[in-house]
Parts: C-alpha cells; sequence; structure tokens
C-alpha cells in the first residue's frame, strides 16, 4: 500500500501536470521550435555556401541582414525552450528523489519518464540553438571583414595619375567605346517613348509638369511665409519662433522639391513614357533632387541670409551674404554626383570614365572647401581688423577645425595627383557630408534647447501648473528644462556620429574600418600592456576628448545648470570644483584604459608610491584632504568675512589646496587649507550676517543720564544703515570717577557696513553733546610731585 507521502507526491504531481499544461498550452510546441530552428539552420548554411564564391558590397549586405534575421529567429526559438526547460525542471522537481527500495507508484513512474524524455528533447534543442547563434556570429564577423577589406581595397586602389599620359590616354582609347554605349542608351530610350507614343497628349505628363512646378514655386513660397506667420502670432518666445521657423524652412524647402520631382517622375510613367532602361536614372534624379534640396534647405536655414532677426547661428550679414552662393554649389555639386553615378551606372561606362568622372567629381569638391575656407578666413581677418582687439574671440575649437580642413584639403589634392583618385573623392565627400550633418545637427540642438528650456520655465504656463499641481520649487522645473535639454542634445550628438560614421563601410562602421586598414609599429610588452606609437597616439588621443568632454560639461554645468539652482555662490563653486576633479580624473582613468593600464594596476602604483607620498608630499595632501573637507562641510564659503590671526577680508576663491582671502588693502591673502582646519578662524557671516557697531563714552555724574540716552538712541535711528530690528540699545555701564560711563550698542546689515555707520554716529553724538554742552572728555587725572626725601607713605598718627 503506498505511502501518505506518495500520495502527496501523486497529488503534487498531477497539480504540476495541470499547471504545465496550462503553461505550454499557450507557448509553441517543441517540435513547432525545432521546425522554425531547422529553417534557421538551413538559412546559416545558405549564407554560408554563398560565401565561398567573391560576391559584391550590395550581396554582402543582403546576406548579412538573412544572417542576423536567422540568427534572431535561433535566439528567440533557444528563449521559449529554455523557459519549458525550466517548467519541466520544476515538475521533475516536483517528484521528488527516487528512493531507493521503495517502489514508486505507476502514474509517478509513467510521469518521471515523459518528463525526462521531454527534457532531453529540449536540451538537445537548446544546444542547437547555441550552435547556431555561434555559427552566425562567425559568419556575420566574416562579412563584416569582408566588406571592410572591400571597402579598404576600394579607396586605397591607385590608378594612373591625372599628370602621366597613361591616365589621359586610356580615357581617349575607352571614348570610343563610351560615345557607342551612351549613344545605345539614348537610342534605345527613345525608340521606347517613339513606340508608346499615340500622337495624343500624354495628359498624365503634362499634369505632373504642370504639379512639380506649382509646388515648386507658389506652394513652397506661400508655405514658408504661412508658417512664419503663424509663428509671429502663436509661438511662445522670440527663440522658439526663431528655432521652429528654421525647421519650418528646411521641412518645405526639402518636401516641395521632392514632391515635384516625384510629380515629374510619376506624370511619365502613368503616361507609359518612360523607357525601361531610364527607369534606375529617374529614380537617381528624385533622390539627388531630395538631397540637394535639402543641403540648400538646411544650409539657406543656418545663414538666413534675408532675416537676420530671425537667424538661429550668431552670424553677421557679410558672412551669411558670402557663404549662401557656396551653399548653392554644394547642392549643385551632391545633384551631380548623385545622378551622374546613376548614369554611368546605367550605360555602364568603362572604367577610365569612370575614374575621369570621380577626378571630376573630386576636384570640384575640393576646390568648393578650399574656396569655402578662404573666404571664412578673410571673413574672420576683416573683423579682426575693423573690430577692437578687446572684442575679438577668436574660437579654438574653430581654428583648429579650419586647420584639420586644410590638412585634410592638402592630403586629398596629393593623393589625387599621386592616383588615388577614390580616396581623395572620399575624403572630399566626408568634409561635405560632415559639414551638411554639422548644420543640420546645429538646427536640432538649438532647436531642441530653445522648446525645452521655454516650456519647462517657472514662468510658463506647463512651469506653474507643474509647480502648483506636484508642488515642487520652481527652481526644479528650471533644472529638470536645462536637463532635458542636455539630454536630448547627447542623444542628437550620437546619432550624429553615428551617420557620420555610415560612409566608412557597413559592419561595425569607423571602427572596423580603421581596425583594418593596418597595424602600426607593435611595440613592446612591458608588465602585461602593450607600449607602442599607436597605443600612445590612441591613448593621447582619447585622453584630448576626454579633457575636451570635461570641458564642454564644466561650462554647461557652470554657465547652464547651476545659475538656476537654489544653491548660493560658495555652494556652486563647491559643486563646480568637484565636478572639476572627478571629471579630470575619469579623464586621465579613461586615457589609461585605452592604453590597457586597468584601474587595478594604476591601485598597484599608488600603494608603491604611498610611502614616497605620505613623506615628500605630506603637506600637500594634508591641504587636499582639507580643502575637501571645506568644500563638503562649508564652515567657510565664498563670500563669508572672516579673520585669521591678525587679518581680516572677505573669502573670494575655495581650492583644494588653499582658500584665497581679499583683504581690505585689496591684496588677497593665501591660506593653505589646512591652517583653516586645525587653527581658530573668526567667521563673521557663517551663522548670522548681521553686524553690530559698539559706541563706549563717559559724561559728568551731574548729567541728566535720560536725556544723554535719548540722544544716543535718536543719532541710531537717524543713521539708514542702523536696523531697527535688533533694536538699538543704550546700557549705563557703570559709574567710575565721579563719571557715568555708557556702552551702547547697534545692529546693522552687514558686518562690512558696522565702521562706516559707527563713524556717522560718532560725527553725530560729537555735534549734538557740543550743542547740548554735554562734556564727554577724558576722565581727569590729578599729578602730585613726591619730594625725593619723602616718604612715599607717611606713617599713620
Amino acid at each position: 500500500m503506498p505511502s501518505p507521502m506518495f500520495l502527496l507526491r501523486a497529488i503534487l504531481a498531477v497539480l504540476l501536470v495541470m499547471t504545465g499544461a496550462a503553461a505550454l498550452a499557450q507557448t509553441p510546441s517543441v517540435a513547432t521550435l525545432s521546425q522554425q530552428l531547422g529553417r534557421a539552420e538551413t538559412e546559416l548554411r545558405a549564407v554560408d555556401g554563398q560565401l565561398d564564391e567573391r560576391v559584391d558590397a550590395d550581396d554582402q549586405k543582403t546576406l548579412r541582414n538573412r544572417t542576423l534575421a536567422a540568427q534572431q529567429v535561433a535566439a528567440d526559438v533557444t528563449e521559449q525552450l529554455r523557459q519549458q526547460q525550466t517548467l519541466i525542471d520544476a515538475r521533475i522537481a516536483g517528484l521528488g528523489p527516487v528512493t531507493a527500495g521503495v517502489s514508486e507508484p505507476v502514474e509517478i513512474s509513467t510521469q518521471r519518464t515523459v518528463l525526462a524524455r521531454q527534457r532531453s528533447s529540449i536540451d538537445s534543442a537548446i544546444k542547437r540553438g547555441g550552435l547556431a547563434n555561434v555559427e552566425a556570429e562567425q559568419l556575420i564577423e566574416e562579412l563584416d571583414r569582408s566588406r571592410a577589406q572591400q571597402f579598404n581595397e576600394k579607396i586605397t586602389a591607385k590608378v594612373a595619375s591625372p599628370l602621366t599620359p597613361a591616365y589621359w590616354r586610356a580615357i581617349v582609347q575607352a571614348l570610343p567605346r563610351d560615345l557607342r554605349r551612351t549613344e545605345l542608351f539614348l537610342a534605345q530610350g527613345t525608340r521606347q517613348i517613339r513606340a508608346q507614343w499615340h500622337g495624343s497628349l500624354p495628359w498624365p505628363m503634362v499634369l505632373g509638369i504642370l504639379l512639380g512646378l506649382v509646388l515648386l514655386f507658389p506652394v513652397r513660397v506661400r508655405a514658408r511665409q504661412f508658417g512664419q506667420r503663424l509663428l509671429v502670432e502663436g509661438a511662445p518666445g522670440h527663440r522658439v519662433r526663431r528655432s521652429a521657423n528654421a525647421m519650418w524652412r528646411v521641412f518645405v524647402g526639402t518636401l516641395a522639391p521632392l514632391l515635384a520631382a516625384v510629380a515629374l517622375v510619376q506624370g511619365l510613367r502613368w503616361s507609359g513614357l518612360l523607357p525601361t532602361r531610364w527607369s534606375s536614372v529617374l529614380d537617381a534624379f528624385v533622390m539627388a533632387i531630395g538631397f540637394s534640396a535639402y543641403t540648400a534647405a538646411v544650409c539657406g536655414a543656418l545663414l538666413m541670409r534675408n532675416g537676420a532677426s530671425w537667424r538661429v547661428a550668431p552670424l553677421d550679414d557679410d558672412t551669411a551674404s558670402a557663404l549662401r552662393p557656396l551653399s548653392w554649389v554644394l547642392a549643385g555639386l551632391s545633384f551631380a554626383s548623385i545622378l551622374l553615378s546613376a548614369i554611368t551606372t546605367a550605360i555602364g561606362t568603362s572604367q577610365p570614365a569612370l575614374v575621369a568622372t570621380q577626378t571630376l567629381n573630386a576636384s570640384l569638391r575640393l576646390v568648393l572647401i578650399a574656396v569655402f575656407l578662404i573666404v571664412l578666413g578673410r571673413l574672420r581677418a576683416k573683423r579682426a581688423g575693423t573690430e577692437p582687439i578687446e572684442y575679438v574671440k577668436t574660437s579654438a575649437g574653430i581654428g583648429l577645425g579650419t586647420l584639420l580642413a586644410w590638412a585634410l584639403v592638402a592630403f586629398a589634392f596629393v593623393a589625387l595627383l599621386l592616383g588615388y583618385i577614390a580616396l581623395s573623392l572620399f575624403i572630399a565627400w566626408v568634409v561635405c557630408w560632415a559639414t551638411i550633418l554639422g548644420t543640420t545637427l546645429y538646427l536640432l540642438m538649438a532647436a531642441v534647447d530653445d522648446v525645452s528650456t521655454s516650456m519647462f520655465v517657472r514662468d510658463s504656463p506647463l512651469g506653474v501648473t507643474v509647480t502648483r499641481t506636484l508642488g515642487v520649487r520652481p527652481s526644479m522645473v528650471d533644472q529638470f528644462g536645462v536637463l532635458l535639454s542636455a539630454v536630448l542634445r547627447i542623444a542628437l550628438v550620437l546619432l550624429a556620429l553615428g551617420l557620420l560614421a555610415t560612409p566608412f563601410s557597413g559592419g561595425n562602421g569607423i571602427g572596423t574600418m580603421f581596425g583594418r586598414l593596418g597595424v602600426l609599429a607593435q611595440g613592446v610588452e612591458f608588465g602585461g600592456v602593450s607600449i607602442s606609437p599607436a597605443n600612445i597616439l590612441r591613448g593621447m588621443i582619447v585622453l584630448f576628448v576626454g579633457l575636451a568632454l570635461v570641458r564642454g560639461f564644466m561650462g554647461w554645468l557652470e554657465t547652464r545648470y547651476l545659475p538656476i539652482t537654489d544653491l548660493d555662490g560658495s555652494g556652486r563653486n563647491s559643486v563646480s570644483l568637484v565636478a572639476r576633479y572627478v571629471g579630470i580624473a575619469l579623464a586621465f582613468i579613461w586615457a589609461l584604459a585605452s592604453l590597457g593600464i586597468g584601474v587595478e594596476r594604476v591601485a598597484l602604483l599608488l600603494s608603491a608610491l604611498s610611502v614616497g607620498i605620505g613623506f615628500g608630499l605630506q603637506a600637500i595632501t594634508q591641504n587636499f584632504v582639507s580643502g575637501l573637507i571645506l568644500l563638503a562641510e562649508r564652515p567657510i564659503k565664498i563670500g563669508d568675512l572672516v579673520r585669521v590671526g591678525t587679518d581680516e577680508g572677505d573669502v573670494k576663491r575655495i581650492s583644494v589646496r588653499s582658500t584665497e582671502i581679499e583683504l581690505a588693502d585689496h591684496s588677497t591673502l593665501i591660506v593653505p587649507n589646512s591652517e583653516l582646519i586645525t587653527k581658530s578662524v573668526l567667521n563673521k557671516t557663517m551663522a548670522n550676517p548681521l553686524g553690530r557697531i559698539q559706541i563706549q563714552f563717559s559724561v559728568p555724574l551731574d548729567s541728566d543720564a535720560q536725556a544723554v540716552r535719548t540722544m544716543v538712541q535718536e543719532a541710531f535711528a537717524g543713521e539708514s544703515a542702523v536696523l531697527s530690528d535688533p533694536a538699538p540699545a543704550v546700557f549705563i555701564d557703570g559709574l567710575v570717577n565721579g563719571r557715568i560711563t555708557f556702552n551702547c550698542f547697534g545692529h546693522v546689515a552687514h558686518p562690512r557696513a558696522a565702521y562706516s555707520a559707527r563713524s556717522a554716529v560718532l560725527m553725530t553724538l560729537l555735534q549734538r553733546f557740543r550743542v547740548e554742552g554735554i562734556d564727554i572728555g577724558t576722565i581727569p587725572q590729578r599729578i602730585e610731585l613726591v619730594a625725593a626725601n619723602r616718604p612715599l607713605v607717611e606713617p599713620e598718627a
């Protein structure tokens, strides 16, 4: 007879079976998942088979997408199988372990066998999924490596230099064949048009042309005017109107020409007059119109030549007028290069002709970049020559960018002359693409900042609603707006960097390209760290980028975020100092990590130097720690009036090493922070910002004390610097040597005002006592001359 424990296990097993059945009913069966996994494995084997042959870039992109899809299917199936395996493990655990020498009920034994068989099947499928995932990763890595290799071979390919006769001889020899193919391309298209022409007017084509002209001219102009008028009447704030107008101009300036080109091409298609071989060229025409229109629109929105008050960028009219024609040239070059590439592909021109078109394209782009740099340099020189020297601001970033652009242009020209046509074109294209992308990024960042800081501000309707509804401080609304702007702009920068890296081949982008272009000198291994010129250069670049990021973050923190917080000047200084040193430390750690030096190695180095630091740098370390204590506890803040020893002055700056105190004679006293921590310091404004004045004097005993008290109170009341709360107080301090001693107190708003207020009160009292005839002279003293033979103390009688 089964024991109660067996019965309990049987009941539990039945419950687990019912629960597991309900859960499994919501997920696909193991057989279905195995079929999906089998199809993914078949797809991966097919991709692997196609990679045995050389494939071009487009096919590699397709194969990579197929591999990623198969990998995703394998990962999803594996995850579902693991969930089912977890359920089965729970059901097996519910059955309990097998007890030796005790026979189980038939139901439990059968259930245990079934669950073991299911678990074995699921485990086998999970292993297959893991192998499929590994195989997919290997295929993706191979595809990325192959694409990067082809890209590197393409841009580093060398042909005959344009300065050599071989270059022109190849073009002349291929010219008859290229002309024949061009004539064939045109003839085939013309014959197809004649064959489809029915003699009547092709109304779809006419309507497409008319619609394109309407969209290109009146609709575009009216839409721009409508948007500007709407923004003037309804948008809140000048900054939001300005940014929204720029974005609207970009939208209208791009969409209207693009729709016009689509209408024209679609009209040709609907009329049946579009030759088959011309279809790809007209599709490229639409794309070229869209891209060139966007280029012209985004540059026009930034320059705003005819609307200085709507200009987002801080540019003058001369700069906008000088750069606007260059933006039109850039748009025209973009249109021509895209369309010419499509035409040469459709015609099937020879390699010398392709090289010639690339040479022309690269030359025109490089000339445009050089002209742009020359015009920009002349404009800056003109401003520097006409404006006073104190108003001329030279940005290090603009100067460095200009120098880098000139270096790229010179390198591209040399590469062009040496026969590296593809590399020269690639550099010119990247510079132009970076210009368009940078212009777009600037407009988007300005728009995001304007909208965020205009919506989330304490005085805006949204800010007032949030303050009243959530009960937060108004400064919190301002801080949220600035932080939201920063987060969105960082996201835009990351997106722009990703788009900037797209020309550097697929796969892993720019990292793949530079990782495969070549390896510099291997260097030496020391302590597990590779020291080579490449690593040192990488570390310097990383450190430079890190410090630049810290500098940008500190500029944002000090000029944008901290001013809108509730912190006083000292608190903002503390936060700024701590953030600066933490940022610099992180930049150095990042640079060390790029060299392969981990934090643990840095810790070992610091521990080895700890003895030397403890003895040789003891004073510096003590001041540094004291500075951190001052910044954290804040017993002394910027603006406090303190006395250190015999010197008294205002605290102007607190750093991690020393504190600067401005004395009354405008000199600066630099005090080590350890002195402020270990010694006594009088802080006159720490607990209470009020200052106190004290006046002591004496009058003869026969004077009217009440009248004197009234005079002092009136003198205090007549001085505007003396506060009425706390009220001034006049006390009789004592009766000494026939005189009444008065001790008077008054309070001023700040200790710095005590000296001048005390002087003014004394002047009033002196004048009043002189008028009333009250003697406030010094205590009279009697001087007696004593004879030399006279005893000092007379004997008592």
